[in-house]
């Protein structure tokens, strides 16, 4: 028998065990011990990262979860298997079907959901037609419709309120055509909010946000974890309750499928052509709950206790980031950080996604994790202290202002190089991989036509390097790129000029060969066409 744990003595004592995974009979528990062992095999030093195969393609590409998709989703590539498995494959589509936005939808842990088809992943689509549709993650079938609205709003914007619950579909800002505006006519409705709870999935309500309510300055509005957010212009950034302003300006609630009489109209609730009614109608200005100036609206809230951070509303504090209690708006101690770098890309701050609580500022040779903790002597005040450092490879730049010829001639530089001159390694993406606790950043030298990049894995409690990758394309650093590192997977997405798209596959490799000679048969080079004409190689 193995060793047997005391027992736990309370209730509180044994959650907490099971959330440390004390008990190996708990789900997650193994779930748990093979990902540190993926971890361990990932970061060894015989395991390698190969190029399986590469995909170009004239559309967007996009990636969730082990599937990447192309040709506005029309296309399906699994991206777990060992070669490129079409899952689906459907015709092309016209532009009334054209696909704004997408969501995967993942069943929640618990509970018990009215069809089978929603224990299994999903993906959750807007048409450029105001259509909402709830498709197969793995065959592209379409298990749900839903009709949002049949007026001039054209909804646009997919996102999360509370992640795999609550979803948001945000409308383009509302504009009147030439000539009604030539005509004097006013148009106080600037977005539309519909709210749907998923899986099962149903309708919530519908609202406006109105320049009457609001302000004649609104330029946007976004809703995260219960919270309404409204952006002004002028860089002042509102917070409201969304939950409170649905309960209390609610007419009347309505489930998908309801027949309705609504404003002199009889139908259907979420079928085509009447849509969704807008049943919240905030008839008065809610309370705000926090306000902020920032330059350009960013702001953002974390940290433990609460912390927010802004930059202060004028250009020239861009870069600038000032770090504050949210309870009081006090500053915390060493709470103004600055990078003091000249480049042409500004250094960006965030919170950890980690959850715990820290900060990651980077800029473009240097990357800090700072941490919130209490002031020595005074408990009420939080200070920001540094709680480790990566610092990019520029051993080998150069950069002296003056030189001296052999000769003995002395020769003054007239500039100076930037800080994210291509020349030297300069970050480019820090990322964060939750289920393997890694910290991972891209940093990329380019001399002339040429880029190099390469992706390194950080521990991330303390920032030693574990692992460092190089991806053997070009990396022109004037196109956008994107990166994702999931579990033995590294993608890479890159946009060229004129709409030209490619997508990088690399997975993980264990080679325990000797002296460089492979100990799996080499990688033969094949190729095969989607119905499509796509070409894949691998």
């Amino acid at each position: 028998a193995g060793c047997r744990l005391p027992a736990a003595h309370n209730v509180c004592s044994l959650l907490a065990r099971r959330t440390h995974g004390f008990y190996a009979r708990d789900a997650g528990v193994a779930y748990r011990k093979n990902l540190g062992l993926l971890r361990k095999l990932m970061c060894q030093e015989s395991t390698k990262f190969k190029n399986v195969w590469t995909t170009h393609s004239a559309s967007p590409i996009a990636y969730e979860r082990g599937r990447i998709y192309l040709d506005n989703y029309q296309c399906c590539i699994s991206s777990i298997a060992q070669e490129p498995r079409i899952l689906y494959q459907k015709a092309k589509c016209t532009k009334s079907e054209k696909i704004e936005d997408a969501l995967l939808l993942e069943c929640p842990l618990g509970g018990t959901l009215p069809s089978p088809s929603d224990y299994k992943s999903s993906l959750i689509v807007l048409t450029v037609r105001n259509w909402l549709l709830r498709l197969s993650a793995d065959s592209g079938e379409i298990l749900q419709k839903v009709y949002l609205t049949s007026s001039s709003c054209k909804f646009r914007y997919l996102s999360w309120d509370t992640p795999h619950e609550i979803m948001v579909i945000k409308s383009a800002q509302n504009k009147l055509p030439a000539a009604a505006q030539e005509a004097g006519v006013e148009e106080s409705v600037l977005f539309y909010l519909a709210v749907f709870q998923v899986l099962p999935l149903s309708f919530i309500g519908m609202l406006e946000i109105n320049k009457k309510i609001f302000g004649n300055s609104v330029t946007d509005v976004a809703v995260s974890n219960g919270i309404l957010i409204v952006m002004y212009s002028m860089g002042l950034v509102r917070l409201y309750n969304f939950q409170a302003i649905m309960e209390e300006f609610m007419e009347q609630p309505f489930d998908l499928g309801d027949e309705f009489n609504w404003n002199d109209q009889v139908g259907v609730v979420g079928k085509y052509p009447f849509g969704l009614p807008c049943n919240i109608k905030i008839t008065d200005t809610p309370p705000v709950l926090f306000e902020a100036s920032s330059l350009a609206n960013a702001f953002q809230i974390g940290g433990y206790p609460w912390h927010y951070i802004i930059t202060p509303n004028k250009k020239k504090h861009n870069g600038v980031f000032h770090i504050c209690s949210l309870k009081d708006n006090a500053l915390a101690k060493n709470g103004i950080q600055e990078m003091k770098c000249c480049s042409l890309e500004p250094d960006w701050i965030y919170f950890h996604p980690d959850m715990s609580g820290r900060i990651i500022h980077v800029g473009p040779s240097l990357i800090k994790i700072l941490k919130l903790k209490e002031v020595k002597n005074n408990t009420d005040q939080m200070e920001i202290a540094e709680d480790f450092t990566i610092v990019a490879n520029r051993e080998n730049c150069v950069n002296n202002a003056v030189t001296i010829t052999a000769s003995g001639r002395v020769v003054k530089k007239r500039f100076n190089l930037l800080d994210d001159d291509p020349e030297q390694e300069t970050f480019k993406i820090v990322d964060y991989e939750d289920e393997l606790d890694l910290l991972s950043t891209v940093a990329v030298t380019q001399i002339g036509a040429d880029g190099r990049a390469h992706l390194d894995f950080h521990c991330n409690e303390h920032g030693i390097l574990l692992k460092s990758i190089p991806l053997l394309e070009s990396w022109d650093v004037t196109y956008s790129h994107e990166v994702y590192f999931d579990k033995d997977l590294v993608l890479h997405i890159e946009q060229k000029p004129n709409r030209r798209f490619s997508c990088y596959v690399y997975q993980m490799v264990c080679d325990t060969a000797k002296d460089g000679e492979c100990s799996s048969p080499e990688r033969t080079e094949r190729v095969f066409c989607t119905k499509g004409g796509r070409i894949f190689e691998y």
